[in-house]
């Protein structure tokens, strides 16, 4: 379907990038949004949606997600009013060369679901031992670089991979964690990990990863993004490393925002993540992360078939499927922070968009017409058939959660209505 003349009355819009939160019509033309409040002249809408009761805002833009299956994990993304999303290298086989880039990249345009981002592999085949082609990646489409969860053990290889993305302006984004520290761990090294017997990855690994990084980024001067925070003391290091001027920003899966270490259980292996789940005082720090806009939060979408999951804890893949939950799970976590929405929603929109320096997460005029129209209050089951994504895989299966897309647009055209 092209994009049309569309109009967007009486919904609740709200732009965390312009500080907007009133109720506002929305025009859209050509793909892009024409005007706000007053339709411009001569405007003709081919179809009007009426949004009462319901919150417009900006696409979400999600900072990580896997895409197993592509065709049903952006049918997922859109189901979940994400617009755009960040594609880590860790692929099969991994984003190192420009073709497999390419072929991504094309085969995401063909669907017209969410826009696809790639990030690029930090090294070949992710091994850590020589350096990916960035230039040739970065043409291809890559908007970063990464080694997802594959650790640079030779600190000397990530100076030097520093070094290159900042001659060229490349954003590198590392997961923080001590390869030698997290080895053979499964849950965080506290009192639960002790009670089952479980191998356990101490805080240390992260803030030891995290200080290596920020010496090398205040060395090199590159942009750097630490993935997916799970520490209090892994919080205070980076909120104290940019009041000095370092340029990191850093994110937190929104699945750490509401679990911790209990939640493991008698041993549920769907609450097992890379990083793991920690304890309540982590989770708490990380909350305030992100209330006062330290870190923004992703989904950090990683779709399982039954088989990865249904092991003993130590052996079942560590990661849930987050595209659907992301907004529900974002408002959940809002109205427990007693954060109004514009702030809450900044942090899957605006803030994302930044930190991947993408034009997207804004509804200003001429911008793309990327948007997400949701019922706040509407509740629904977390069952798997509710579930459009192939990974059935999360600990919230059974919960009952608040807030459902009714709609979302992507360029101007309707990708899904629900």
């Amino acid at each position: 379907m092209h994009s049309q003349h569309l109009h967007i009355r009486n919904g609740r819009l709200i732009d965390p990038a312009g500080g907007l939160d009133q109720q506002l019509d929305l025009f859209f033309a050509c793909g892009s949004i024409a005007a706000i409040g007053q339709p411009p002249a001569g405007f003709s809408a081919d179809r009007q949606i009426d949004a009462s009761g319901l919150i417009v805002c900006p696409g979400l833009v999600d900072l990580s997600a896997r895409l197993g299956g592509i065709e049903s994990e952006l049918k997922a993304a859109v189901a979940g009013g994400v617009t755009s999303l960040a594609c880590p290298p860790d692929t099969k086989p991994p984003l190192d060369e420009a073709g497999l880039v390419e072929c991504l990249v094309r085969r995401s345009e063909t669907l017209g679901l969410a826009r696809v981002y790639p990030i690029g592999a930090l090294t070949q085949e992710l091994a850590g031992q020589k350096l990916a082609e960035m230039n040739g990646l970065a043409r291809a489409g890559c908007i970063a670089f990464s080694q997802a969860k594959h650790p640079i053990i030779d600190t000397q290889l990530l100076l030097r991979a520093m070094q290159y993305a900042a001659t060229f302006d490349y954003a590198v984004r590392l997961r923080p964690q001590d390869h030698f520290l997290a080895r053979e761990g499964v849950a965080h090294d506290g009192e639960v990990a002790s009670r089952l017997g479980l191998t356990g990855i101490p805080v240390s690994a992260e803030t030891v990863a995290i200080a290596t990084a920020l010496h090398l980024a205040g060395e090199t001067g590159v942009r750097l993004h630490l993935s997916r925070l799970s520490s209090g003391a892994g919080v205070d290091l980076i909120r104290t490393a940019r009041q000095s001027g370092v340029l990191v920003t850093c994110d937190v899966s929104i699945h750490h925002l509401h679990l911790s270490e209990t939640d493991i259980g008698y041993f549920d292996s769907n609450s097992r993540f890379d990083p793991p789940l920690r304890s309540a005082a982590d989770r708490e720090a990380l909350r305030t992360a992100a209330s006062d806009g330290l870190a923004a939060i992703c989904s950090d979408h990683t779709p399982l078939d039954a088989d990865g999951k249904q092991l003993p804890f130590a052996e079942a893949l560590p990661g849930a499927s987050g595209l659907e939950l992301l907004l529900p799970l974002t408002l959940l976590w809002a109205t427990q922070a007693k954060l109004p929405l514009i702030g809450a929603l900044a942090r899957i929109t605006s803030d994302p968009a930044s930190i991947l320096g993408i034009a997207a997460g804004s509804l200003s005029i001429g911008s793309a017409a990327d948007v997400c129209i949701f019922d706040a209050d509407e509740a629904w089951h977390v069952t798997p058939e509710a579930l459009r994504s192939q990974g059935k895989n999360t600990p919230f299966l059974g919960r009952d959660v608040n807030g459902r897309v009714r709609m979302t647009l992507v360029g101007g055209r309707i990708v899904f209505e629900g």
